[in-house]
């Protein structure tokens, strides 16, 4: 059963959430289309534009992402305290960068006297403007329909685009978080588009080691102002102390994990490291067995409208008044704590 947006988006469960939208039929968002011979690739960077774009706007922060050639996926946090500080001004700023707004707020802005009716009547506005800069379902709108039209009108045609509503996963705790940025990281290679996360193009991973000091010292040919380098993504922690605005992990622990799960879901490599697993897993008592099944391909059908351990889907399910949650099998051994 269909359930709406704000019974399956919540911050009081998490500010965490993995989306996923897919185009329609056999379109392609930004791939090479073997029918056609038409090739759509210029259009990932639409996406990535449309995104640092958002990110002035809204206070939802990019956690990871992978641009694929017909969907893509992101890792989103929810700043709740971010838009709950911003003042009045600051939201009709924000918003009106993506829409005009009524004349109300037009004449607020000239500084022209307004009513106590009128003011009451801005306040509502503002107010449910400031709801909108922490909502995924805005987010996910603006970026979609944005995407919509640019390439409807490129290939000259209406139409629908985009499947439907865009898929969304509450990430319910630290182990969740972990196991699905990895899982949208490894896309590309999952794909066999990809050999490496350095090489894998339009993903958070290739931008996080092309942003690190080591790779920027290096005499690549890349250059460092590229498509990628203007996307804000949510910062991992600093060394061992950990900060509201950062991720729960260590940078290089975690693009460690990511390589060593790349090379483990390969046929050829399976197990050929298991010595250099990372201590990460075994911190957030993680199963590796388990760990190598969830990033296979076809793996996200394990899961459904959330990932958590056992004791996290079970809270889940009961709010959400249902009896069962698909993933509680596949969770309870990748991390049963």
């Amino acid at each position: 059963m269909t359930r709406a947006r704000e019974q399956q988006i919540c911050c009081e469960d998490t500010p965490y959430y993995h989306c996923i939208s897919r185009v329609v039929r056999r379109a392609f968002l930004c791939g090479f289309d073997r029918l056609t011979q038409q090739s759509f690739e210029h259009r990932r960077q639409w996406v990535v534009d449309r995104l640092a774009e958002l990110d002035a706007v809204f206070c939802i922060d990019i956690c990871a992402y992978a641009i694929m050639s017909n969907h893509y996926h992101l890792v989103l946090f929810i700043d709740k305290p971010a838009v709950e500080a911003l003042s009045d001004l600051q939201v009709i700023e924000r918003w009106r960068t993506l829409y005009n707004g009524p004349e109300i707020i037009e004449r607020f802005l000239k500084g022209d006297p307004v009513s106590a009716a009128h003011k009451l009547l801005i306040d509502e506005i503002v107010e449910k403007w400031r709801e909108r800069l922490a909502d995924i379902s805005w987010y996910m709108r603006t970026l979609n329909q944005f995407i919509a039209c640019k390439a409807n009108a490129e290939d000259k045609c209406k139409g629908r685009f985009w499947e439907g509503r865009f898929k969304s996963q509450a990430l319910l705790d630290e182990q969740a978080l972990l196991t699905c940025m990895a899982y949208v990281e490894l896309n590309p290679i999952r794909a066999k588009i990809a050999q490496t996360p350095e090489n894998s193009d339009y993903t958070s991973i290739q931008q996080r080691i092309e942003e690190t000091p080591e790779y920027k010292s290096q005499d690549t040919k890349r250059n460092q102002e590229d498509k990628l380098a203007n996307i804000a993504l949510k910062p991992f922690m600093c060394d061992e102390e950990f900060f509201k605005e950062q991720l729960p992990y260590n940078l290089k622990e975690y693009l460690q994990l990511v390589d060593w799960s790349g090379r483990a879901i390969r046929a050829d490599k399976c197990g050929s490291i298991d010595d250099q697993l990372p201590s990460i897993l075994h911190r957030l008592g993680i199963d590796e067995q388990y760990w190598c099944e969830a990033m296979k391909p076809k793996a996200n059908r394990y899961f459904s409208r959330a990932i958590g351990c056992q004791s996290s889907l079970r809270a889940y399910a009961q709010k959400l008044e249902i009896g069962w949650i698909k993933g509680v099998g596949m969770c309870s051994k990748l991390f049963p704590a």
